[in-house]
């Protein structure tokens, strides 16, 4: 696929090449940029092409306006369990894990779920004051994916992890920079200083890059990629559970979910 047909690959995917620095934008601020079947699936299919296409030396991911991501869409769910392993979520955590050239990721907003779990797969993360995250799993009587349960507490620490997993805390962009979860907190815009930072690599030799980043996976590729396919598994289980299926009532009828009930 050529760089001129991936710009028009999906109406909620912007995206914009220059001086080797490919862009990939969500464009769905209606919805907090939250992400669906046919969006995850061009956004995997766009880094797999970024790759394949020599003229793209760094790969830029972030949203549009305000907000990264708020997660899955509620109304997708379902097709996770149907598709199992293969959803289109799981085949984007996979691509952005795989990507061989490098990865910036920058945040506005929110950035939940997914949002949150997909920036373990950077190779570079800014953010900016008004960043908000969360991996709300448990609250939802789910479980972690994108081999959070692995790379979070590699990168943050096992205690640090196992609270923003268990109590599903959200944390703003300031506890975000003192844990390790990003770079570092831009007031200016990050956009630009992703952008400033993706330039930089640009310039730099491309061979040389992508072995340093090789270099620097080597020791964890296999364990990441079989542990998004066993989170994936117990994920697409608890999906199908009473306690998520509350979750989304009450989410629906604006309360509180009632747990209780299923301890």
């Amino acid at each position: 696929m050529s760089l001129a047909n991936l710009k028009h690959i999906h109406p909620e995917l912007d995206i914009h090449f220059n001086d080797g620095v490919f862009t990939l934008m969500i464009n769905r601020p209606d919805r907090k940029n939250a992400l669906h079947s046919s969006l995850y699936l061009a956004l995997e299919a766009a880094l797999i092409q970024a790759d394949h296409i020599s003229e793209v030396k760094v790969v830029i991911l972030r949203g549009i306006d305000k907000d990264f991501t708020a997660g899955n869409d509620l109304q997708d769910f379902d097709k996770i369990v149907k598709l199992g392993l293969d959803a289109p979520a799981f085949k984007l955590l996979r691509a952005a894990h795989q990507l061989k050239k490098p990865l910036i990721m920058a945040v506005k907003g929110v950035a939940i779920g997914i949002g949150t779990t997909i920036l373990l797969h950077a190779d570079l993360v800014y953010c900016d004051p008004t960043s908000r995250f969360q991996l709300p799993f448990t609250s939802l009587g789910l479980s972690p994916e994108g081999a959070s349960s692995l790379l979070l507490p590699r990168q943050i620490g096992y205690l640090r992890a196992s609270e923003l997993l268990m109590l599903a805390t959200p944390f703003d962009a300031v506890f975000a920079k003192d844990i390790g979860l990003v770079n570092d907190v831009v007031i200016t815009d990050v956009y630009d200083y992703a952008l400033q930072k993706a330039n930089k690599l640009a310039s730099l030799p491309n061979t040389s890059l992508q072995i340093t980043k090789a270099m620097l996976k080597q020791s964890e590729n296999r364990s990441v990629l079989d542990c998004i396919d066993t989170e994936g598994e117990i994920f697409l289980e608890r999906l199908q559970s009473p306690e998520f299926k509350e979750a989304l009532a009450a989410f629906s009828q604006k309360r509180q979910p009632n747990f209780n009930q299923f301890n």
